[in-house]
C-alpha cells in the first residue's frame, strides 16, 4: 500500500491535506461549539484547537498521519447555503470539520479514518458519507486491504453513523484509551475489506443519490 496525501473531491465535499492556510477557518468552526468534541479523545475545550491542529500537522509532517479540512461545496447539493460555520476558503466554500487517515501500516496494507469531527450544521447532512466515501476510494486505490474506524464505545451517534455506512462492527476493546478527563475510554471497532469494498461503495453512491435527487 503506498497511501499518498492528496486532495479528494466531490459533488458535495472537497477534502484538502492540512497546511497553515486552513488554521483559521478550522478554529473557527471548532470553536462555534466545543461540546461537539465530547467524545474525542483530544481536549479541544481545555486546550483549544490550536493544540490539536499543532499536533496533527506535525504528525503529518512525520508520515504518521494525513489529516484533510473538509470542505463543503457551496454548490453542492448538501450545503443549503448553511451547512457551516462562516470559515471560507478563497473560492467561498466552507469548512465544516476535519477527516483524517491515521495508523497507516504500509507493510500491512491497513489504514484507520478517524479524529473526524464536523459542526452541528454540517452533520446528518451528505457531507459524512460524500467524505467517507473519497477516502475509501483513496485509500482502496492507493492499495489498502483493511480500512478500519474505532470511536468510543458510549458515542451512539458514531457507532450508527458506521453501519450505516456499512462498516462491519468487530467488538469492543476495553479501556484502550485514556479520555482528556482522565476516565478510561472503551473503543468500538470498525472496518470495511477489500472483498466487501463494491457493495460498500454502491451503498453509500446510492444513499448519496437519493439525498440529490
Amino acid at each position: 500500500m503506498r497511501l499518498a496525501a492528496a486532495t479528494l473531491e466531490n459533488d458535495w465535499v472537497r477534502l484538502e491535506p492540512f497546511e497553515e492556510r486552513h488554521r483559521a477557518g478550522l478554529t473557527e468552526a471548532a470553536h462555534a461549539d466545543v461540546n461537539i468534541f465530547q467524545h474525542m479523545p483530544f481536549g479541544v475545550a481545555e486546550k483549544g484547537y490550536g493544540a490539536w491542529f499543532d499536533w496533527l500537522s506535525a504528525e503529518q509532517a512525520e508520515g504518521r498521519w494525513i489529516a484533510h479540512a473538509v470542505v463543503a461545496r457551496v454548490s453542492s447539493p448538501a450545503s443549503g447555503g448553511g451547512v457551516a460555520s462562516e470559515a471560507r476558503d478563497g473560492g467561498g466554500d466552507r469548512i465544516v470539520g476535519q477527516t483524517c487517515y491515521l495508523a497507516i501500516r504500509p507493510e500491512h496494507s491497513g489504514v484507520e479514518i478517524g479524529g473526524t469531527w464536523y459542526t452541528r450544521e454540517a452533520q446528518a447532512t451528505a457531507i459524512n458519507p460524500a467524505a467517507k466515501l473519497l477516502l475509501l476510494t483513496h485509500a482502496f486505490a492507493c492499495g489498502a486491504e483493511r480500512v478500519e474506524f474505532k470511536t468510543d464505545a458510549l458515542n451512539a451517534q458514531s457507532r450508527g453513523a458506521l453501519t450505516k455506512l456499512g462498516a462491519t462492527f468487530e467488538g469492543i476493546f476495553r479501556r484502550q484509551m485514556r479520555r482528556p478527563n482522565g476516565t478510561m475510554r472503551d473503543n468500538a471497532y470498525f472496518s470495511i475489506i477489500r472483498e466487501e469494498w463494491d457493495e460498500v461503495r454502491a451503498r453509500i453512491e446510492a444513499r448519496l443519490k437519493a439525498i440529490q435527487s
